[in-house]
């Protein structure tokens, strides 16, 4: 087991990352001085039914109550709606101040479950389960949680960092094909963003990561949690630096919301924006020609879509990018790259980036 820790003063936490993680569950709480009770799991369809009672299991073993409480899987589920009733299940369960939340799933129970606990009581202790490749080294990490609106993507949240996070590199056998290459965008992005070894790594060893070598996937996951965790220490509620995080995600949070959350997985639609950016860095003279190539052929290799479908082109398009959470006086703070490794901010008014669509 290798451990990553986020120094955040008080709220530090590790983020253990092994195989075979999920029967240690239980011990891991004792160890972070939890003193058993009541415990309550939220989980979604799909997840549940894998991993559920294996959960369950370790934390009745150490002596917990479990309460688990399931929430339909996807995207399009994200809402005030569903999240209503996760406050109702939990409250019936009778949970209180110091009952752990424990998210088991991929990023959309992270969030939902994240943000009910940073506001239920004013405040449960929350655990991360990732079981996805892109919530193991994203979406767990950093303390972001929140609700999608009609209006945007993760409108409606707060920053709320969990106790610690279990990363079960074994749990991604179980996952799609479709939603492992998704996950892969984050782990590309980090490349892109923060480290060109990293881009290179992945360049030269992608199909163990698709065949996925655990060794290999260990020290990827370990890497792109390390390198969060650096960002969210020099900015924890995203007030400049770490939106650099948000490299492909202005025109890939846009993409989702105009297509109801149904027509792109979430990396996927980072793959496009991360591709468009560096179109966008390219052509107004901030990256060289190889950087775009390189990142469109590494999207395209690892299986991504690169390219915006010409019927998402229009106007309704660029109404999705003014809903931006980074607008700032009519303008979006878009993420740009000059080289591996290196990011920078432009701000941009929605119809000028639609010049470059």
């Amino acid at each position: 087991m290798e451990t990553v820790t986020v120094n955040l003063g008080s709220r530090s936490y590790p983020i253990f990352v092994g195989r075979n993680l999920l029967s240690e569950v239980g011990s891991m709480l004792r160890a972070q001085n939890f003193q058993g009770g009541r415990a309550a799991v939220v989980t979604d369809s799909i997840v549940g039914k894998l991993y559920r009672d294996r959960v369950v299991e370790t934390l009745k073993s150490a002596g917990f109550d479990p309460l688990v409480v399931e929430i339909p899987a996807g995207e399009e589920h994200k809402n005030l709606a569903w999240l209503a009733f996760l406050y109702d299940k939990l409250i019936d369960g009778r949970i209180e101040r110091r009952t752990p939340l424990i998210a088991l799933g991929g990023g959309v129970v992270g969030d939902m479950a994240g943000f009910a606990a940073a506001t239920l009581q004013r405040g449960l202790p929350f655990v991360q389960i990732p079981t996805t490749l892109l919530a193991q080294v994203d979406a767990s990490v950093g303390g972001k949680t929140a609700v999608n609106h009609s209006a945007g993507k993760n409108l409606i949240g707060a920053f709320y960092q969990p106790r610690f996070v279990v990363i079960d590199v074994e749990t991604l056998r179980s996952l799609p094909k479709r939603e492992f290459v998704a996950g892969l965008a984050e782990v590309i992005k980090y490349g892109v963003i923060l480290s060109a070894d990293l881009f290179t790594l992945i360049e030269e060893h992608l199909p163990r990561l698709l065949q996925l070598d655990a060794e290999l996937l260990t020290f990827v996951i370990k890497t792109c949690c390390q390198l969060k965790a650096l960002v969210v220490e020099e900015d924890e509620t995203e007030s400049d630096y770490r939106a650099i995080l948000n490299f492909g995600h202005t025109l890939g949070h846009a993409l989702e919301s105009v297509t109801a959350y149904k027509q792109f997985l979430h990396g996927e639609a980072v793959a496009i924006g991360m591709a468009f950016a560096t179109h966008l860095s390219h052509k107004r003279g901030l990256c060289s020609a190889t950087v775009e190539q390189r990142v469109r052929k590494l999207l395209k290799k690892a299986g991504l879509p690169v390219d915006i479908p010409k019927d998402l082109k229009g106007d309704y398009l660029l109404f999705g990018l003014a809903t931006d959470k980074k607008m700032a006086g009519g303008k979006v703070k878009f993420v740009c790259v000059e080289d591996f490794g290196k990011t920078c901010f432009e701000m941009l008014e929605t119809k000028e980036i639609g010049t470059y669509l």
